[in-house]
């Protein structure tokens, strides 16, 4: 029975580790010719990577840390957790709803800054309460941009509060569609998105196609006093188009996750410390869905979730099993299926899928792989990794 040693490069839940069987996996924050790495936030774009590693996984769902590219160049699939934490994005995002229409901040850091005794603050109170009158959300129109995992949850919570709730996804998955309710109405672009809209909240992944997504042109075609939402990254938004809404009174208010010197301070800013996933329950649910990932790649070759590789599951017949990764050529399949003919071997089941630049290929076959045939395969040009599972 194989093992592998798995390389941690941030503290990983508990709940997801306990999913790696201790007999079978050697767990460590430093450890020697590691098979995979696991980590959250750590920034892996100068990291050396070992030749041993064969996979790279996050507990969590954007992959701008890891160098996905360079990985799938040597054929290693990166995966990540999406959806894992969609719940506790979702409830920042409600809650965000609520700090932008009633002025919550604001008025709470004007109470704080009272003095006096309580007939003083009530005094106090009842002069200042006016400037923070809000408005309440049923009937007001969310425009819900990206509809994976968090904006389907985000948009359905939203109908729930009586909102009018538009979204825009032009790539969305069948699975997504399947879960979106009925009541949210399909925004046909981004422009009409943000003309229709009195909130705007983005949730797509970072990216040449998203970066400054919320622009001047589109902050124009808002409604007067609309506000934007930001629990994605940071360079979705344009930070200096949103200054200018905001002090030209286009945008009432802009809330995020991703503070900065120039908007952390401004009156109509409430910027939070990258808090979306930040619960103990988004830890542990995108860790176990990491591990389990994992495991399924290491054990039997399965690729599901990776940002970088096709979904590729085959059930297993028998114990023979060779994983292999390669560029997504011509004829590949079949110089694979040649060097197993010659040594003999049959193929009992195989598939092969691919994604952009990379194909993989998962083979059992009626006997056992010898180590010759796998360098044989290995030496294959266009082959980028092989390994029996």
């Amino acid at each position: 029975m194989m093992s592998f040693k798995i390389l941690t490069l941030n503290n990983i839940s508990v709940r997801g580790l306990d999913r790696l069987p201790r007999d079978r996996y050697e767990i460590a924050s430093e450890i020697g010719h590691p098979d995979a790495i696991m980590l959250r936030s750590a920034d892996m774009h100068g990291m050396e990577i070992p030749a041993s590693v064969l996979a790279v996984a996050r507990a969590g769902a954007g992959t701008n840390n890891i160098p996905v590219a360079k990985l799938g160049a040597r054929g290693i699939p990166v995966f990540n957790a999406p959806g894992a934490n969609a719940n506790a994005v979702k409830e920042l995002v409600l809650a965000a709803l609520f700090l932008s229409s009633r002025n919550i901040c604001q008025a709470w850091g004007y109470v704080r800054g009272l003095q006096g005794d309580d007939e003083a603050l009530e005094a106090a109170v009842e002069r200042g309460k006016k400037q923070f009158s809000g408005h309440e959300l049923p009937g007001r129109t969310l425009g819900v941009v990206g509809l994976g995992a968090i904006g389907v949850e985000v948009a359905n919570a939203a109908l729930g509060l009586r909102m009018q709730v538009l979204g825009h996804d032009p790539q969305i998955t069948v699975q997504r569609a399947w879960q979106l309710s009925a009541g949210v109405e399909q925004a046909r672009s981004l422009d009409e998105l943000f003309a229709r809209s009195d909130f705007v909240t983005v949730h797509v992944p970072q990216n040449d196609a998203t970066r400054g997504l919320v622009n001047h042109a589109r902050i124009a075609l808002m409604r007067p006093g609309g506000v934007i939402l930001n629990f994605a990254r940071a360079a979705v938004v344009d930070e200096a188009a949103v200054l200018d809404g905001l002090d030209g009174g286009q945008l009432s208010a802009y809330v995020c996750d991703f503070p900065t010197r120039r908007i952390k301070d401004h009156p109509k800013v409430v910027a939070l410390p990258h808090l979306g996933a930040s619960t103990g329950e988004a830890e542990d649910n995108c860790a176990v869905m990491a591990a389990d990932t994992l495991r399924d790649f290491l054990e039997h070759g399965n690729v599901r979730n990776s940002v970088n590789f096709p979904e590729s599951v085959l059930p297993r017949i028998g114990e023979n099993r060779i994983a292999i990764s390669n560029a997504n050529v011509p004829n590949m399949v079949g110089q694979i299926s040649t060097c197993l003919a010659a040594a003999g071997l049959n193929i009992a089941d195989l598939l092969n899928k691919s994604r952009g630049e990379i194909a993989y290929t998962l083979i059992d076959t009626d006997a056992l792989i010898p180590p010759e045939v796998l360098e044989s395969i290995r030496a294959i040009p266009g082959v980028l990794a092989a390994r029996l599972v």
